[in-house]
């Protein structure tokens, strides 16, 4: 069984909320027309003015997910 890659994007501000969350419904759309074996998707707020949306992949898709939709920053999925 291959590692699962949390894949994370980070956006500040006053509107980081709304942005995660909009971010999240863009990466469903991409599992769904990706066929993508994992569909693990999300978004968390940190405070006001800070916020993640994340997708988790297998390790296999990373690469081809990483270089269409450019993430801030990588993490071992646990």
């Amino acid at each position: 069984m291959s590692r699962k890659i949390k894949l994370i994007w980070d956006f500040r501000g006053p509107a980081s909320a709304k942005t995660a969350e909009h971010h999240e419904i863009h990466l469903k759309e991409y599992i769904n027309i990706e066929k993508l074996p994992i569909n693990i998707t999300g978004f968390q707020l940190f405070d006001e003015m800070y916020a993640i949306a994340f997708m988790v992949v297998a390790e296999e898709n990373m690469i081809q997910v990483r270089d269409a939709l450019k993430p801030h920053r990588g993490e071992v999925f646990i």
